[in-house]
């Protein structure tokens, strides 16, 4: 399509997701399927209903069109009431909630697509929405606040990706009393920049204004003068220097660059959490602030650290420009400020670039075989780290059809780079990943082509924290228990902030009888990763083998407040009750474990179980049968 051929309109924009989606997905990916299609329905229904267009969908995120503002915000509303309504059955963490974002603006038509920055504008909304509720740019806001009986707040302009200008936010307020009212914290009230440049102008004429300027609009939009106190972190601070790299910001748009800015975000915490003289948070835990509005201030005292690292990716034609900023978030200095301008090829050298500068930047020295580890890279050829890096943006799903398609992308990769240990080793995850979840052809067959293509692994790459953990694990499944601990041992040398690792070891431990370092090696995991997945939970089979009955029951709780229908952390609560002799609470937790798994057994969960010592699966087999958990499947 030429320039002169493009045909523009200006129309009204509804953007809508599932808050949290990822997360839903990898902890029950076929409820979370079955209640989006019902969802997706309603959406549908509702836009057909305000005589709405749906331009595009994918996944849990739709895309739609209306010729009038007030016919999209009263649909978005309508979206939000039912949607409210259907929620209220489930389980607040099992709540699929929508954000939607509402913007009028010029586009441009191709075919039955939309583009432009109308559309941009309308994504970046509902990013900024909360779960359940709606956000309008101000040109859409202007249409209906006379109109409709809503209330509004206004959440000030607001700096959004790939827009140049700010955009005017405003919140839609739902609830009856807030009707016809327009809100303005006074955080957000408006610049009178009259007297600011007034102000400005004496201060520059006094001689000292172009430094004061100079400080002031060179230092980062995002941050201000505000400093975490000690007091009031989540987590007491390390006796070390501690970090979060939050994810990078993608500056170009594509689908592509976010790939690359993901991967360059995992390299550099890759790379650091091999140094054994630095605490390093999980990338997992920080990817939940990604694409959020947050205060560097919010990170450090959220995660307990002292210092963040944030950043942004751009990729022009076949120029990569990264910019990198390290913060002491208790002092709020800057340690480090780098941008980069390089050919795409470089990228490697960039990665390894901002590694070392925070290194030096918290004084950080390596010892033993550190440096080797660090600098590890893999590969040189480009496009078999850009294929890796899309084969490990479907992994994080952890759907059947994701790993179907991380296995293409793999082989891929590995056609381009027959040494690219990282391909094989991501590869022989996703066999591992069928092997728990049975959905390969058989467990067998799961097993025999994880261990392969893992032992490949680690023959390319001896130094491959995640490939020994992995071997441990499959070791253990075979029973080989001292090969198990030897492997997970190695990783966990090999990476000292290794969470996954060490929560990997924490599960042998529990299967070889170690159980107090077991439960020491998941507080560990927990700590370097808060917003860790549920199975990091599993230290709770120690403190039952241990007799610990108070604490195995806190644990179990703790887990079940985020994940309330996480099947083993019901289980190990009903082992406790049972053992600890609390029938009536043990026996309640079984039927809801019986209801959300009707063929739940002894045999299911216990007689496959690689103990290591019979006597620890009697243990358990005992609080299942004092709480009336069959001894086999149900047959009906």
């Amino acid at each position: 399509m030429t320039p002169e051929s493009f045909k523009r309109k200006l129309t009204a924009i509804l953007s809508a997701d599932v808050k949290g989606y990822s997360r839903l997905m990898g902890e029950d990916e076929e409820g979370t399927i079955r209640t989006l299609k019902v969802y997706l329905e309603v959406l549908t229904g509702f836009i057909q209903q305000h005589q709405g267009r749906i331009v595009a969908t994918g996944g849990d995120s739709v895309l739609a069109e209306f010729s009038s503002v007030v016919d999209a915000v009263r649909c978005a509303v309508d979206i939000q009431k039912e949607l409210q309504e259907r929620n209220k059955t489930a389980a607040e963490d099992r709540r699929l909630e929508f954000r939607i974002g509402v913007n009028l603006g010029d586009v441009v038509e191709e075919g039955d697509t939309i583009l432009g920055d109308g559309v941009n504008i309308a994504a970046r909304l509902e990013s900024l929405s909360e779960a359940g509720g709606i956000c309008l740019s101000g040109t859409a806001f202007d249409q209906v606040k006379n109109k409709l009986n809503l209330g509004y707040r206004y959440l000030g302009e607001q700096t959004v990706k790939n827009i140049l200008e700010p955009v005017r936010v405003y919140q839609v307020l739902m609830e009856p009393g807030a009707a016809g009212k327009v809100i303005t914290d006074e955080k957000v009230k408006p610049i009178q920049w009259r007297k600011v440049a007034l102000l400005l102008g004496v201060v520059l004429i006094m001689g000292i204004g172009a430094v004061a300027v100079g400080r002031f609009y060179l230092r980062p939009a995002s941050h201000t003068a505000e400093v975490t106190s000690r007091e009031k972190m989540a987590f007491s601070l390390p006796d070390k220097p501690s970090i979060a790299v939050l994810p990078f910001k993608n500056l170009g748009g594509s689908p592509e660059q976010e790939v690359l800015a993901d991967g360059i975000t995992e390299s550099v915490i890759g790379a650091i959490s091999r140094v054994s003289e630095l605490f390093v948070i999980a990338s997992n835990s920080v990817f939940t602030y990604k694409g959020k509005p947050v205060r560097i201030q919010t990170v450090s005292r959220e995660l307990g650290v002292r210092n963040v690292l944030e950043g942004t990716v751009q990729v022009a034609g076949d120029r990569l420009r990264v910019h990198a900023q390290l913060i002491d978030a208790t002092t709020g200095r800057h340690l480090l400020s780098e941008k980069y301008d390089r050919p795409m090829k470089d990228v490697f050298s960039v990665q390894d670039d901002i590694s070392m500068k925070i290194l030096t930047a918290l004084r950080v020295k390596l010892v033993g075989g550190e440096q080797e580890r660090v600098w590890a890279r893999g590969t040189n050829n480009l496009e078999a780290y850009l294929k890796f890096l899309q084969a490990y943006s479907q992994f994080r799903s952890l759907t059947k059809n994701n790993m179907i398609l991380t296995r293409q992308l793999c082989e891929e990769a590995i056609g381009l780079d027959p040494k690219y240990q990282a391909s094989y080793l991501l590869l022989g995850t996703t066999h591992m990943i069928d092997l728990w979840f049975k959905w390969g052809e058989s467990p067998r067959v799961s097993m025999e082509k994880a261990i392969s293509i893992i032992q490949k692994a680690v023959t390319l790459d001896p130094n491959s924290d995640w490939a020994h953990a992995a071997m441990g694990h499959l070791y253990l499944l075979q029973r080989r228990h001292d090969e198990a601990v030897k492997e997970g041992e190695k990783a966990i040398a090999l990476n000292p902030n290794g969470d996954n690792n060490m929560a990997i070891l924490g599960i042998t431990f529990n299967f070889v009888g170690r159980n107090e370092e077991a439960i020491a090696l998941f507080k560990e995991a927990q700590r370097r990763n808060p917003y860790c997945p549920a199975w990091y939970y599993n230290g709770i089979v120690s403190y039952i083998l241990l007799g610990r009955w108070d604490e195995a029951i806190a644990e179990a709780r703790r887990a079940l407040e985020r994940y309330p229908d996480h099947i083993p952390a019901l289980f190990a609560l009903a082992v406790a009750y049972g053992n600890s002799g609390r029938l009536t609470e043990g026996r309640a937790i079984a039927v809801k474990l019986l209801k959300l798994n009707p063929r739940l057994s002894l045999a299911t969960f216990v007689m496959d179980a690689p103990y290591k010592n019979p006597s620890d699966a009697e243990i358990i087999k005992a609080g299942l049968r004092k709480v009336d958990i069959p001894e086999n499947p149900s047959t009906k």
